[in-house]
């Protein structure tokens, strides 16, 4: 599998955006939207709108003396928040009783005036925030307790209001960049929205006076959501601060967003995962929010039209990279294995989307694969020699990967090499997901049996009109070792059954079989007057004539030394055959009649010492076709015996072994002895009337052999 890491390599010195979770200390970032709203909505408020009205609480000159006193007692139920140095079974609970015991503010004493806590708020100081929702009680507890008028309750519930955003604000901003800010204000800001949270709980058990407006929930912990969000879509849809050249605008832009987005989360898996209370789901809310604006800005993506690169690009971002290098990372894997952030599009859309990749790829790889064919035939009638390579032809067609890299100068050729393309096509295609890679393999096979029955037909107009160039004979060498390459590459890329194979590389076994008749063409064509003289001559030296024959055979075997070994076993075995072959005609053409045993006799001698010559030669050459060691002895004792009991036991044998043998065989055989009555010729041919139950014909040899 591709690894994403290949691509974060390629941006070198990218840069924290400013204002992110990257650092404490980082440059901030300009102030959202909604922060610059919040400020204005408090500003318009006057220091006489912020004022204490006159039916306040009576004391307000102690209040200097109590706040020393009350911002301890507040730093003290902060001090319930670690700060990043406890293990997280030591995080606090919303639900635990000394959190709510110690957020509880206390009601002795004066609070601060309205004007007091508004300075203290806005110059950021966070222990306050209790006195607030002192205030805030007390507002209900004086609406509760009656005697207070509507308009009075509704003014003071405005300025309580006009500090919760003020408040709000604070908070958020700590929260916003919680490593820029110190531990101890982290804290605060994680224990203010606790304490809301609590105080929703509170709220939504009891009802409001009726004068009061309903404030609450006033949903702090989903503000701080949102703000993450906010967050997650500034660092996303940053700039890079290297663009690489030759990589599209979607390349960087998935490049980008992927590493941002994995070692953002690392920070907050290994830096805020500590400082968070766990009801505040840390890791799940930015995962959350990451993944949600990344889907996002895929799904816009997929709905323009994407060059075939981008298409590819974007499934193997959806498929491969995102779900294993990103959410599987090895940072990451167990923090988020439990967090179900789904696909970055919908199946719907990224079936669609695999569709167009196969479309294009089974494409592009069938116009590739024409074009190298097409190039390979133009060499052919061009007379250009094939390479050889360790002493053996070799077609460029079906070079591989590790024959390419090994030889100097070859590199430009791999794109013109067939089985390269489709290996690169279905490579491609596993990268995205193994099931693509399944689709792909069997388009591309369709398209790889196209090529082979086009490549047969070009090779077949390459034989007929081309005899007189030079290379004519290598380049058909070429060819034939060619069909190894191309069986093997398939056989170890594919692993398809063995019918399934067969049928795939028809083609290939006719063009190689089109190749060695063309090859020994003018070998046999040699051998004709030479097989003549057997019976010219009326068998009167067949040891000499079998010389001639072999040393012309001898003659032209260095030609195809440049076959591959399998190849030149198998043409070895082709020369066997023509020799048995044509030693049998020359048997059978009734022009010699024995009369007497001792002639049959020695004849039979000739014949045997010609066929130990025959094999003798072909196996020291490299042929294997040991089903043709009997074929010549058997005939030679067939012309000795002189029992017909004996001939018969003989004939049905030889049946056996070369079921292609026929009546009109055995005659051409029996004619040579002249001593042979009739009667035991039909005793002896009806023989073959016996069914043997031998199988199938498998090897012709007798077939390839007309009788009168």
């Amino acid at each position: 599998m591709l690894k994403m890491v290949t691509f974060f390599q390629g941006l070198p010195g990218q840069q924290s955006v400013p204002g992110t979770l990257d650092l404490p200390g980082s440059p901030q970032k300009p102030r959202s939207t909604s922060e610059a709203e919040s400020e204005t909505s408090m500003s318009e408020a006057s220091s006489e709108d912020l004022m204490p009205s006159q039916e306040a609480p009576e004391g307000e000159e102690e209040s200097a003396k109590k706040k020393e006193k009350k911002s301890k007692g507040l730093a003290n139920m902060f001090s319930v928040f670690t700060k990043g140095k406890k293990k997280k079974k030591d995080q606090p609970r919303l639900s635990d009783p000394e959190v709510q015991s110690k957020s509880r503010p206390e009601e002795d004493g004066p609070l601060p005036t309205v004007e007091e806590l508004k300075e203290a708020l806005e110059l950021g100081r966070l222990e306050v925030a209790w006195q607030v929702l002192a205030l805030e009680r007390q507002l209900e507890a004086a609406a509760a307790a009656g005697g207070t008028s509507d308009e009075e309750l509704v003014w003071r519930q405005s300025k309580v209001e006009a500090l919760y955003v003020l408040l709000r604000d604070q908070v958020l901003r700590v929260l916003r960049r919680p490593l820029e800010a110190a531990p101890e204000r982290l804290s605060q800001a994680l224990a203010v929205v606790s304490q809301e949270e609590l105080e929703d709980r509170r709220a939504s058990r009891g009802p409001l006076a009726t004068a009061l407006a309903i404030t609450r929930p006033r949903r702090w912990l989903q503000l701080w959501r949102g703000v993450v969000a906010e967050v997650a879509a500034e660092r996303l849809d940053a700039q890079p601060a290297f663009v690489p050249e030759g990589r599209s605008e979607a390349e960087n832009r998935f490049l980008h967003m992927g590493r941002t987005m994995r070692e953002d989360m690392e920070v907050v898996v290994e830096r805020l995962k500590p400082l968070f209370p766990e009801e505040f789901n840390v890791v799940h809310t930015y995962a959350e929010s990451y993944h949600e604006h990344f889907a996002t800005h895929l799904c816009t993506l997929a709905q323009f039209e994407l060059c075939e690169r981008d298409t590819y690009l974007l499934l193997l971002w959806v498929q491969n990279f995102y779900p294993n290098d990103i959410l599987n990372s090895p940072k990451l894997a167990q923090e988020l294995q439990g967090i179900r952030l789904g696909s970055l599009l919908p199946p719907k859309q990224i079936r669609l989307l695999e569709a167009v990749f196969l479309s294009n790829e089974v494409t592009n790889v069938k116009q590739l694969m024409t074009r190298a064919l097409e190039l390979e035939s133009q060499r052919w009638a061009q007379d250009v020699a094939p390479q050889s390579l360790d002493g053996r032809r070799h077609s460029e067609l079906a070079i591989d990967i590790l024959q390419a890299q090994s030889r100097a100068g070859w590199a430009a050729m791999l794109t013109h090499c067939s089985l390269q393309i489709i290996s690169q096509g279905q490579t491609k295609a596993e990268n995205i997901t193994s099931d693509v890679g399944m689709q792909i393999k069997q388009l591309l096979l369709v398209e790889l049996a196209a090529l082979l029955r086009s490549y047969q037909r070009v090779f077949d107009e390459f034989l007929e009109k081309s005899k007189l160039l030079r290379n004519y004979r290598v380049n058909i060498i070429a060819n034939i070792n060619n069909c190894l390459s191309f069986r093997t590459s398939v056989e170890q890329r594919w692993q398809i059954p063995q019918d399934s194979l067969n049928r795939l590389v028809e083609p290939l076994k006719d063009l190689k079989a089109h190749g060695f008749d063309t090859l020994l063409q003018s070998l046999f064509s040699d051998l004709k007057p030479l097989f003549k003289k057997f019976t010219q001559t009326r068998w009167a030296k067949p040891v000499e004539t079998l010389e001639e024959i072999i040393t012309t055979v001898s003659v032209s075997l260095p030609e195809f030394s440049e076959l591959q070994d399998c190849f030149r076993e198998e043409l070895m075995e082709a020369v066997h055959l023509h020799l048995v072959k044509e030693y049998i005609i020359r048997l059978s053409k009734r022009r010699l009649v024995l009369k007497t045993a001792e002639q049959q006799q020695q004849l039979a001698k000739h014949i045997l010492a010609n066929a130990d010559t025959i094999q003798h030669f072909c196996t020291e050459n490299g042929s294997t076709a040991t089903w043709l060691h009997a074929a010549l002895p058997t005939i030679s004792e067939i012309i000795r015996l002189q029992d017909p009991s004996a001939i018969k036991i003989e004939v049905a044998t030889y049946a056996t072994w070369y079921p292609d043998f026929s009546k009109g065989h055995l005659n051409a055989i029996l004619a040579i002895k002249g001593n042979l009555p009739s009667s035991e010729v039909r005793s002896i041919r009806n023989i073959l009337d016996i069914n043997t139950g031998v199988q199938e014909l498998s090897r012709p040899l007798f077939s390839l052999i007309k009788v009168a």
